[in-house]
């Protein structure tokens, strides 16, 4: 309880510095709307039909009080037909939420996905490094996991176009996919970024349970588990790794997070219909409640997943449950 009540107020905190890093950034709805040749009237009418002219703290507080009810607003840009065009089309307005809503779906899908290939492949990985550890199969694995991890997503994304869509073409080059396409297809069309993130994200997992397994296995159960006779694999994987599972849940848990948070430059790259896009696409119009609404989003879902790697992590240790 003590951890939630600290994620809720975590919440409100980083609502505070959404709401004032989006309101610092340069440009305004109305200019972009309106274009270079428009008068200081006409941006002023439509900042004052938008309510853009009240101040920054009951701007603020209006948006958190609809956030506490569930409503995250609507789009400028559908404020401003509604405005246009009277009460009869209030029907027709797509709110925030109902914008934000199969984006959202189409990017915790593309998640789903890379954390389906990259977990059991980290921790595959990380155990087969630590049992042979200073071999050749581990220097070779080391380097390629942080080679990749040390270049930009852009770059990786790029690089398996090249070869997985142009020079092989196995998976096609851009996520163009819709409501209602068969789950085949979609996972097809889906790939390629979702191989992008699993690069991004395998090192550390990797890396992690390497380091965490390498840690136990000088400890006195593990030498007298190795005097009984058991092989090298089920040291680690039966006695090694379960001890070792605190530290790797945290790391597996903030790379999940970074699977959702950490998507805007590869559903760029892919044109991915997800938040990632929708997130640029809203900051190039600079509409205001949207770039709000999905900041907020991502920053909810790593607290979430922070608090929940807590929880793992003292359910998977005797001695943080009993810590008498």
């Amino acid at each position: 309880m003590q951890r939630l009540l600290l994620g809720l107020v975590t919440l409100v905190v980083v609502s505070i510095i959404i709401f004032t890093a989006v309101n610092l950034l340069p440009g305004d709805f109305a200019q972009a709307i309106l274009g270079q040749g428009a008068t200081e009237e006409a941006i002023a009418g439509i900042r004052e039909q938008l309510g853009l002219n009240q101040s920054p703290v009951t701007r603020y507080f209006q948006w958190l009080s609809g956030v506490l009810q569930g409503d995250l607003g609507v789009p400028l840009s559908q404020a401003m037909m509604q405005s246009f065009s009277g009460a009869s089309t209030g029907g027709n307005v797509i709110t925030v939420a109902e914008q934000i809503g199969p984006r959202l779906s189409n990017t915790l899908f593309l998640a789903g996905v890379s954390a389906a290939i990259a977990v059991p492949l980290s921790i595959t990985l990380g155990v087969l490094t630590a049992l042979y550890r200073n071999t050749a199969f581990d220097k070779a694995m080391n380097i390629s996991t942080l080679s990749a991890i040390s270049s930009p997503e852009f770059f990786l994304a790029y690089i398996l176009i090249l070869f997985l869509a142009v020079l092989n073409p196995i998976f096609p080059s851009l996520s163009n996919i819709f409501p209602g396409m068969e789950f085949s297809e979609r996972l097809n069309k889906t790939m390629l970024p979702a191989l992008t993130l699993t690069l991004a994200v395998t090192a550390q997992m990797m890396r992690m349970t390497r380091a965490a397994l390498i840690n136990l296995l000088a400890a006195p159960y593990i030498e007298m588990a190795r005097l009984k006779g058991l092989s090298p694999m089920r040291v680690i994987v039966k006695h090694a790794l379960p001890n070792a599972m605190a530290p790797i849940i945290t790391v597996v848990a903030l790379n999940l997070a970074y699977l959702v948070t950490g998507v805007v430059v590869v559903e760029v790259v892919f044109v991915y219909p997800g938040i990632g896009q929708l997130f640029v696409d809203s900051v190039k119009t600079r509409d205001i409640p949207v770039v709000q609404a999905c900041c907020l989003i991502f920053a909810a879902v790593y607290i979430l997943l922070n608090l929940t790697a807590d929880i793992l992590s003292i359910l998977s240790n005797p001695r943080l449950r009993h810590p008498k």
